[in-house]
């Protein structure tokens, strides 16, 4: 969710909502052994589920935004969609599926409920990164089938310390989207390796951290991204990786191209889907409001300032969220291509945060055309604008830092005979 440079209140402390693990090596959950591979299972046919999931989050939309969480009928519904099972190997049961598929379906379920897209992508996103941990370490993930609940947090805020056989490990990371349903949470420590600084992953079981209710925010309200913590929790190896090795991709044991493609190539999409969904689901509430009022305005005689003025509207953000759309479209089809190079790494990353700059642009637009009404609260315009303002704002989505690894990339190439 949106970084700590963001303002908001400083909210009352809470208790955990579970017990953190004992400071002792806690077994593994499953054998030592890897666990047999589950049968491969067709893939889940995720656009066409996700027009029913929209359905579903956008019935609880407001709800979701009051409570700041999703309601738990729409938690369930992502998963049975196969958000979570997207990019899970095929050998855990997952559909080691495409990046082009999942743009469509968070879309579509953002034009239902940003927060119920936000928690989709990221429920397909972080498996991925999971799928780097050894095949041990998957195992246990994924004993309960791949449907499971996983969670991320992913700056190294943490610190974790070598200990027999794996790590002790301590941190408290916030905004973690989704954490009060999670199963698993991927978390990101700095660990010491030869007197460098190395940061890794680390995979936990739910009742290996607590959970402390922050979540208090401008837009983006339901997905519940509140605060997890870790006091002095073992870890073994098999639920470890580096932070490098994601990044780039780098996955020898991995049998899906999807596993490979580096994160910082397509991380920008996990966030870019569901503004996208809400900035259509904007355009088209936009569109039913002004259709009566150009019709009534001289049976919408174009020449009128009031018509022209509308039709500029409308065309100018349609086409600010259909270059937005095809920007983040050709970054995920170049995902699903494979051999991504340096150069279109980082390409993906500039593209996912100029759509960013279009659909907020686009989001602006329609907001102020739709005049003091749309400011109160409760109308179709007001959680829509608040919620992709807040989103956009994302780290991975700021421009300037990716500009600067475009450019370098660009430049690079260039000097390279």
């Amino acid at each position: 969710m949106p970084d700590a440079t963001q303002n908001r209140p400083t909210p009352a402390p809470a208790t955990p909502v579970a017990p953190i693990a004992p400071a002792t090596p806690v077994a593994p959950a499953v054998p030592a052994t890897p666990a047999s591979p589950v049968a491969p299972v067709a893939p889940v046919a995720l656009v066409g589920r996700a027009r029913d999931l929209a359905a579903l989050a956008g019935k609880h939309a407001a709800d979701a935004d009051r409570e700041r969480r999703l309601h738990p009928d729409v938690v369930r519904a992502v998963a049975e969609a196969g958000f979570g099972r997207h990019f899970v190997p095929v050998r855990w049961g997952g559909a080691d599926g495409t990046f082009a598929d999942l743009l469509a379906a968070v879309a579509r379920v953002g034009e239902g409920c940003t927060s119920a897209a936000w928690v989709a992508a990221l429920a397909a996103t972080v498996p991925r990164m999971a799928a780097h941990l050894p095949r041990q370490g998957q195992a246990e993930v994924w004993s309960d089938g791949p449907d499971t609940l996983l969670v991320g947090a992913l700056m190294p805020l943490g610190r974790a310390e070598r200990a027999a056989g794996g790590w002790r490990l301590t941190g408290t990371w916030s905004y973690v989207s989704g954490v009060d349903f999670s199963d698993w949470a991927l978390v990101c420590a700095r660990t010491a390796e030869d007197g460098v600084e190395v940061p890794r992953y680390f995979a936990l079981p739910r009742e290996a951290y607590a959970i402390r209710d922050t979540w208090f925010t401008v837009g983006m309200r339901g997905t519940g991204s509140n605060t997890l913590s870790v006091d002095d929790v073992y870890v073994p190896d098999h639920r470890v990786c580096t932070r490098a090795a994601v990044l780039d991709g780098e996955c020898p044991d991995a049998p899906a191209d999807c596993t490979r493609v580096p994160l910082k190539a397509v991380n920008g999409l996990s966030f870019a889907a569901p503004v996208l969904g809400a900035a259509k689901g904007l355009l088209a509430e936009w569109t039913r409001w002004a259709a009566p009022r150009i019709s009534g305005t001289g049976d919408g005689d174009p020449r009128l300032a009031e018509n022209a003025l509308r039709h500029g509207v409308l065309a100018r953000a349609a086409g600010e969220v259909d270059g937005a759309e095809l920007l983040l479209d050709r970054t995920a089809r170049a995902a699903d291509a494979g051999a991504l190079d340096p150069l279109l790494t980082a390409r993906g990353g500039r593209d996912c945060a100029l759509a960013a700059e279009l659909l907020l642009t686009a989001a602006d637009r329609l907001f102020r055309a739709a005049g003091t009404s749309a400011q109160v609260e409760g109308s179709p315009f007001e959680r829509g604008w608040r919620d992709v303002s807040a989103a956009v704002s994302h780290l991975v989505l700021r421009f300037e830092p990716a500009a600067t690894a475009y450019a370098q990339a660009v430049l690079t190439a260039h000097r390279e005979p």
